[in-house]
């Protein structure tokens, strides 16, 4: 699990590359990446709630657009910071279903550092491959 921000492909925005030796750990790293953007400091959002999430989609790559943008719903709607804890995937007939225990606290401007605001997550140069290591994202993130 991990990943890296990429400085040739968005020149106004910010593009990472995020890998999971599973297709969970592609999405706590991807959630981790998107995080960072904003709170420099990932070990600042403390443990103190904890929300259920539970999507669908027909493709790996179009659950793990609509989960990172869950997160920043999340953070522009009700001020929560929220990373993954537990990711569980599974096929659904002929979609992917997306079971996760996201946890997190409210926004607190004196204790989180706030680099830069994250505005969406786009679909430009947006892809989600299986590897022979595993599981590989391309991100690019409007702010």
């Amino acid at each position: 699990m991990s990943f890296k921000y990429l400085g040739d492909i968005a020149v106004a925005d910010i593009a990472f590359e995020a890998t999971g030796a599973t297709i969970e750990e592609l999405f706590s790293s991807a959630a981790q990446a998107t995080m960072q953007v904003m709170v420099g400091e990932l070990g600042s959002i403390r443990e103190a709630e904890t929300m259920q999430v539970e999507m669908e989609q027909q493709s790996a790559e179009m659950l793990l657009f609509d989960f990172l943008n869950e997160l920043l719903f999340y953070k522009d709607a009700r001020r929560l910071l929220l990373l993954p804890s537990e990711i569980k995937i599974s096929q659904s007939g002929d979609h992917l279903l997306m079971r996760g225990e996201l946890r997190g606290e409210t926004l607190d401007g004196e204790r989180h550092r706030m680099e830069t605001d994250v505005k969406a997550v786009t679909l430009h140069r947006f892809s989600v491959t299986q590897t022979p290591e595993g599981w590989k994202a391309t991100v690019v993130l409007d702010v």
